[in-house]
């Protein structure tokens, strides 16, 4: 038994009319990974096959078979024949298997030649199909906290994920033979997730890891799902190719939390990263002082009183409180002047002197108009730029060039001459 290629393109309404019986795919849904073959107009007036066996495909029968379908030619459990090329095929009970590979290429027939049916025709025949469309939305999350080193806080986080994953059918034969089970006529993914789920929920952990290993902060897990896609893969799509003939084609993570131990010394980390800056010390300082003050003007017992609480408690921080404020204020005018230091530095890089005598910062000199000249120096292979024989840096000698600048008008010259002004080269 086996197929030939009947109607490659589509064709009319009256197909169902001119065949004993023509069979398609049942509905399959986003998640639908296996479905069974049904009659399309099974109990129409018209139809030609009316004394047809239940599980018994006529002979000269047309299946026809859509994008992104793999369909099966089943005798007794066994596959027979098949195609992953959409188009219609006529069933023949006398010829050969056509083995319509497709996309899919010539592995499908070394696989074909292990599971083929080999005895004689029973009297059960099927025709099955395979969704090999990206199988999307499949949902996951994390039962138990995963540990995720952050180099960033040097700590052990815990954190939770949640999201969605898909997967492909690379190897449709495999798969029916490991995954699908003999009776079943239509399998959701959703059906048989439990032990895939396990699997990959193995190799997120691990993907976390090499995520960690990357020094990818904690809170940037959730926008690296294209890493993660890869990490999946790479822990998965050989055993799971091997295996059942599918591989994770996305990862996508919806949401990450932490657990509460994480959260604690996550703030804690940042408050003490806040606080590191001067200026914010010193704003909570005085925000602290306010706050005693506004307590203290609305003490039930007076105002008076609590003002009188409030500086005997002064008197008590008061020398703490000041040198908090001084040291704060040093470091904010060390932090200015470190500022204005590097500004000045900047400043006289940029600035060049005239050869009338002003000194410059732009292109063109301001007292004369003339232009800034062309930097007469060298890079060394160590980077340092030099203008003497030798490099400042690492003793370099300067190389040979026949290029050279005037160190009057800073015109680019090549001969013995400057072009610019007339002056020899030095």
């Amino acid at each position: 038994m086996g197929l030939i290629k009947a109607i490659a393109g589509a064709i009319g309404g009256g197909l169902a009319d001119q065949w004993l019986e023509v069979l398609e795919a049942d509905n399959m849904s986003d998640t639908t990974v296996f479905t069974s073959g049904v009659t399309v107009r099974k109990n129409d007036k018209r139809s030609s096959n009316r004394k047809g066996t239940e599980d018994f495909i006529s002979d000269g029968s047309i299946v026809h078979v859509y994008d992104n379908q793999f369909m099966l030619l089943v005798d007794g459990g066994k596959v027979v024949d098949y195609t992953a090329e959409p188009g219609y095929y006529k069933v023949d009970s006398k010829s050969a298997p056509s083995l319509f590979n497709g996309q899919f290429g010539a592995t499908l027939g070394e696989m074909f030649s292990r599971i083929k049916y080999g005895g004689v025709p029973s009297a059960k025949q099927k025709v099955y199909f395979i969704n090999t469309q990206e199988i999307k939305g499949i949902k996951f999350g994390t039962r138990t906290p995963v540990n995720y080193f952050d180099n960033f806080y040097n700590a052990e986080l815990f954190l939770r994920a949640f999201g969605t994953y898909s997967i492909k059918i690379v190897n449709p034969l495999k798969f029916y033979a490991e995954v699908v089970s003999r009776n079943a006529s239509r399998v959701d993914i959703n059906d048989i997730n439990e032990q895939y789920l396990s699997e990959f929920m193995e190799a997120l952990s691990a993907a976390m890891n090499q995520l960690s290993a990357d020094n990818i902060r904690i809170s940037h897990v959730v926008s690296k799902s294209r890493e993660l896609s890869k990490y999946m893969a790479t822990e998965l799509d050989e055993s799971w190719r091997e295996m059942r003939g599918m591989e994770i084609q996305a990862v996508g993570i919806a949401s990450v939390s932490y657990d509460e131990e994480s959260k604690k010394l996550i703030n804690m980390r940042n408050q003490g990263a806040m606080l590191g800056d001067p200026t914010v010390r010193e704003g909570y300082v005085q925000g602290a002082v306010a706050r005693g003050m506004e307590a203290a003007g609305s003490n039930a017992n007076g105002s008076a009183t609590a003002f009188m609480g409030m500086g005997m408690g002064m008197g008590a921080t008061g020398n703490f409180m000041q040198a908090a404020s001084a040291t704060n204020a040093a470091q904010m005018q060390a932090q200015a002047q470190a500022k204005a230091q590097a500004e000045k530095e900047q400043a006289a890089a940029n600035t060049w002197t005239c050869s009338c005598g002003k000194a410059n910062t732009g292109k063109f000199c301001s007292d004369c108009g003339a232009k800034k000249p062309e930097v007469s120096g060298w890079t060394c292979s160590c980077g340092k730029v030099n203008t003497g024989k030798f490099c400042s840096e690492c003793g370099a000698k300067k190389p040979e060039s026949s290029e050279w600048f005037c160190p009057d008008c800073g015109t680019k010259n090549t001969g013995k001459f400057c072009s610019g002004c007339g002056k020899p080269k030095a």
